[in-house]
């Protein structure tokens, strides 16, 4: 058996500094604001924190598949890459801009070279076709040095800005492009292709875009039995959790993110049936997948849950913690690959 840890973060506004030389113009502009003070210390200090999280995870070697949302461009990308400091690691970044999103923030991975070979062709930037823009979903296939494809599919659906109701419709068409695309992999690929849809869905396990839209319940059975384009979410398994805080407080948290003092879940893993019935090279079983909540990155408050880093909207003092990291906690999955003897 070969173990493969994959995770998912929202590193939370990873931008290149204030006056970023290779920023594209209409990004400049729309986020100049935000980003007054936001110096070339303070972007690498973001950077080494992001590290010193990512390093700590599958018990200190990493992941082998870090899939992150809110990243500005490939340069970040390759930064944070050399911010990272984990022995026998070779990590290689997958990446396409996002043309729709208003503020230019992107998708993208990060993945072990050494465990890993991509194909450029197998790599896809699905559009999330809505009047407004928004980031695209990517997904790439992965295949291992056995010779077995895994496709994953990262996600940063549409925020809730304007109000939860007012917007569900956004994540409804993104949903459907999850959904849609499902589908399509098992048309092109076969029905035993493993597909992983993990990120930020800016919706709970039990809203309608997750559940009827990209067709992801909490039934482990029913995708098992089933024969159509369907997900279990994991995340109804790590509905609560606990933790231990910065300050070595044990609590019990039921949200990645914390809003107003109220805790979401949006942060979740979805896997389709051939990782899920035993009939195929990879397998997840019950309980394979949680949040990585590592103790230095918990907040002590009992109305929050990460301590996120934040953006200084030109008042540095008042908008960023150097001790932070995210306003959300990554989320972890470790699949098991059947190998030649095992």
């Amino acid at each position: 058996m070969t173990p493969h840890y994959l995770a998912f973060w929202n590193v939370e506004n990873l931008f290149g500094p204030e006056n970023h030389s290779a920023r594209i113009p209409w990004i400049a502009d729309r986020v100049a604001r935000d980003l007054r003070g936001w110096t070339p210390e303070i972007y690498q200090r973001k950077l080494s924190q992001l590290a010193r999280i990512i390093a700590q995870m599958n018990d200190g070697r990493g992941p082998d598949i870090l899939g992150v949302c809110e990243v500005e461009d490939a340069f970040v990308l390759n930064d944070l890459v050399t911010a990272l400091n984990v022995p026998g690691r070779d990590y290689a970044v997958v990446h396409a801009n996002s043309e729709r999103d208003r503020r230019g923030i992107d998708t993208a991975f990060l993945y072990d070279r050494a465990m890993y070979d991509v194909d450029g062709d197998l790599v896809f930037n699905h559009f999330v076709l809505r009047r407004t823009g928004t980031r695209d979903i990517l997904q790439v296939t992965f295949r291992t040095r056995a010779g077995n494809d895994l496709i994953v599919m990262c996600n940063h659906w549409p925020s809730r800005s304007g109000g939860a109701a007012e917007s569900a419709g956004f994540r409804a068409t993104a949903g459907e492009t999850v959904g849609y695309w499902h589908q399509r992999i098992r048309e092109e690929v076969g029905d035993r292709a493993p597909v992983i849809a993990f990120g930020d869905f800016n919706d709970d396990p039990w809203d309608p875009s997750l559940q009827f839209n990209a067709v992801a319940g909490r039934e482990r059975g029913d995708v098992v039995r089933g024969r159509s384009a369907r997900f279990f979410n994991f995340s109804w398994e790590y509905l609560r959790f606990d933790v231990i805080d910065s300050a070595g407080n044990p609590r019990q948290l039921d949200g990645t993110l914390y809003f107003r003092g109220n805790g979401n879940l949006f942060d979740q893993v979805l896997a389709n049936r051939p990782l899920l019935d035993g009939q195929g090279p990879f397998h997840a079983q019950a309980g394979a997948a949680s949040v990585v909540a590592i103790p230095e990155m918990v907040s002590t408050s009992v109305s929050q849950g990460p301590i996120r880093f934040g953006l200084p909207r030109g008042d540095v003092d008042a908008n960023v913690n150097l001790d932070g990291y995210s306003d959300h906690f990554p989320v972890a999955i470790t699949l098991t690959e059947q190998t030649a003897g095992t």
